[in-house]
C-alpha cells in the first residue's frame, strides 16, 4: 500500500484554469476582436513570407542568427531587466504568488544562462533534410520520410520570459517562423526580448518577421490566433492545464498538445530517511514555480508514519509556512 500526497503551491490568476477557459470563450467587444483578427492575419502573412526565405537556409546562416540573438540579449541585459522590473512590480501589486513571480523574474545570471542555451541550440545538428527512415517498395520505388519545416508556428504560453527565447531559437533552428502570444504579466519583458531578437536576425541577414508577437492584442489576440487556420500551420500551448484545455477545445488550427505535468517522488520502504527529507524539500522548494518542481510524494505504507511528519515540518520551516498544501488521500494518517 502506498500513500500519495500532493504538494501544491497556490497559483496566481494568470496560471489557473478558469481565467483561460472563461476568457477565451467569453464574448469580446466585436470591434476589438476584429482588430485582433486583422493583426494576427498581417503578422502571420509577414511570418509566412519570412519563413519561405529560411526554410532551406544553410545551417551556418541559422546558427549565425542564434549566436547574434545570444549576443544581443547579453548586450541588452540592463534594458531587459528594467522592463522585467516593471512586470514584477505590477505582478506583486496584483497579488501574484512568490513562486510565479520567481518564474517571471529575470536576473543577469538568468539572462546569461538563456544566452548559453541559444549557443547550445546553435551547436545542435540541423534537423532539416534528415532522413528519418525509408524503404524500397517491391516495384523499386524508394520511399523516405524526411524532416521539413512546419511553416508558421503559433505559441500561446504563460508569463515565462525564457520561453520567448526558447521558442524563437527552436523555430529558427528548424526553419520555421513563430507568432508569439505570451502571458500578459510578462508583457514588458517579452516586448523588450522580442525587439532584441528581431534586431539580431536582421544583423545577420535574416528577416525580422521570423519572430513576431501579438501580445498587444491581449486575450482577443489569443482567440484570433486559435482561429487563424490557413495562416498558422500549427499551434502549441505551453502552460497550465486550463490554458492547454482551452486551446485544444477552441482552436481551429491544428494543435500540438503538451502535458501540464505532475512530478513525482517515491519513497520506498527501504528509504534512507535522513537523506530523503532534504531531497524532497529541495525538489519542492528550490524554485516552486518551475515545471520540474515536485508535486506528488508517493510514500510506502511502512515508512509513512516516520517520514511524513518530518517532511511536513521541514517544508514548513523551509518556506516559513508558505510551502503550499500537503494533501493526502482519504484514510491516510498525518
Amino acid at each position: 500500500m502506498r500513500f500519495a500526497f500532493h504538494m501544491r503551491q497556490a497559483r496566481s490568476r494568470d496560471a489557473g484554469p478558469a481565467p483561460y477557459g472563461a476568457a477565451m470563450s467569453s464574448h469580446v467587444n466585436s470591434s476589438y476582436q476584429q482588430d485582433a483578427t486583422e493583426l494576427v492575419a498581417r503578422t502571420a502573412r509577414a511570418a509566412r513570407s519570412a519563413q519561405r526565405s529560411v526554410a532551406a537556409a544553410r545551417r551556418e546562416l541559422k546558427d549565425a542568427g542564434l549566436h547574434a540573438m545570444a549576443d544581443g540579449l547579453l548586450e541588452a541585459t540592463e534594458e531587459i531587466l528594467a522592463a522585467n522590473r516593471d512586470d514584477v512590480e505590477r505582478a506583486r501589486a496584483e497579488g501574484m504568488t512568490e513562486g510565479l513571480i520567481d518564474r517571471l523574474s529575470l536576473t543577469p545570471d538568468r539572462i546569461a544562462a538563456i544566452a548559453v542555451s541559444l549557443r547550445e541550440i546553435a551547436g545542435l545538428p540541423d534537423p532539416i533534410g534528415e532522413v528519418v527512415d525509408g524503404q524500397t517498395l517491391p516495384n523499386g520505388l524508394r520511399v523516405r520520410r524526411v524532416r521539413v519545416p512546419m511553416g508558421v508556428v503559433g505559441m500561446i504560453y504563460e508569463a515565462r520570459p525564457n520561453v520567448t527565447v526558447d521558442v524563437a531559437a527552436l523555430t529558427l533552428k528548424s526553419g520555421n517562423a513563430v507568432v508569439l502570444r505570451g502571458g500578459s504579466a510578462a508583457a514588458h519583458t517579452n516586448s523588450a526580448i522580442v525587439n532584441v531578437l528581431r534586431a539580431a536576425l536582421v544583423s545577420t541577414g535574416l528577416p525580422a518577421d521570423l519572430i513576431a508577437t501579438i501580445d498587444s492584442a491581449g486575450r482577443a489576440g489569443a482567440a484570433a490566433l486559435m482561429q487563424a487556420r490557413g495562416l498558422i500551420d500549427v499551434l502549441v500551448p505551453r502552460g497550465g492545464a486550463g490554458l492547454i484545455k482551452a486551446v485544444v477545445e477552441q482552436s481551429a488550427v491544428p494543435v500540438i498538445e503538451t502535458g501540464s505535468g505532475n512530478c513525482h517522488i517515491y519513497a520506498d520502504s527501504c528509504v534512507d530517511l535522513e537523506a530523503a527529507v532534504p531531497l524532497i524539500v529541495n525538489a519542492k522548494t528550490q524554485r516552486v514555480g518551475v515545471c520540474n518542481a515536485a508535486e506528488t510524494l508517493l510514500v510506502h505504507h511502512d515508512v509513512a508514519d516516520r517520514l511524513l511528519p518530518t517532511v511536513a515540518a521541514a517544508l514548513w520551516d523551509e518556506r516559513g509556512g508558505r510551502a503550499g498544501r500537503l494533501r493526502g488521500p482519504p484514510g491516510a494518517r498525518h
